[in-house]
């Protein structure tokens, strides 16, 4: 009841944080963050419908995955190792964390192997925080045609991770940025990037008003860990 109670809640501030930036709710996909996580935890959220889910460890993943629904979709939201890019490869359907041409590389060489295209978003730490992996978003810009020659990847767009706050108006600017640096990336592709993945529990909807097209959510679906 507990995870249908908070999809619920979830979903009606989805629907009117979209109203309020004259969206479509259809526009905006919410991917449910599993880390530590038990399967049938995931599974009841699958039963409620939901169909995307993010993974914030490579190791973990392998461990889970098998003991889901086939049909869910399955995305690496955190930080790749090169080491692990085979694994990722096999797992998972898109890698929302690849921030730098030497991961890149390696993830297109996997990708050859194994046969597959990957989907991926490039990371991009738009605050600067030295906690925080991702490119700088000048540097975005500097390695993205190098980026797109690798034939077995996919560049679909932007993720990020803003700040921590209790107050989520305070990273609306990081947002907008991510959102201004898409455009710029689309004009230097000149094709159109489809996803802006941005927002979590505490700052989803004002990610949302920014254009967040994936949402990433744990605790505020799930509760706390």
């Amino acid at each position: 009841m507990e995870l249908a109670e908070n999809l619920n809640k979830i979903q009606v501030l989805i629907s009117a944080a979209c109203e309020r930036s004259r969206r479509e709710p259809g526009s905006v996909t919410l991917l449910a963050v599993t880390k530590k996580q038990p399967p049938e935890r995931i599974r009841e959220a699958a039963e409620l419908g939901l169909s995307l889910f993010g993974e914030n460890r490579v190791q973990e993943a392998k461990l889970k995955i098998g003991m889901c629904p086939n049909r869910l979709r399955w995305h690496l939201i955190g930080h790749l190792q090169s080491n692990k890019c085979r694994d990722a490869v096999h797992f998972f359907g898109m890698i929302q964390s690849v921030d730098s041409l030497g991961l890149a590389q390696e993830l297109n060489k996997c990708c050859e192997k194994s046969g597959k295209r990957m989907p991926i978003l490039l990371e991009v730490n738009v605050a600067g925080e030295a906690s925080k992996f991702g490119y700088k978003p000048e540097a975005v810009l500097r390695d993205l045609k190098a980026l797109n020659e690798f034939k077995k990847l996919e560049i679909h767009g932007l993720m990020t991770i803003a700040p921590w706050t209790l107050e989520p108006e305070k990273v609306r600017p990081v947002f907008r940025r991510l959102r201004e640096l898409k455009v710029q990336c689309e004009q230097e592709l000149g094709v159109p990037l489809p996803h802006l993945s941005m927002g979590m529990s505490g700052d989803f909807e004002v990610a949302i008003e920014e254009g967040a097209t994936i949402i990433r959510l744990g605790t505020a679906l799930f509760g706390d860990r």
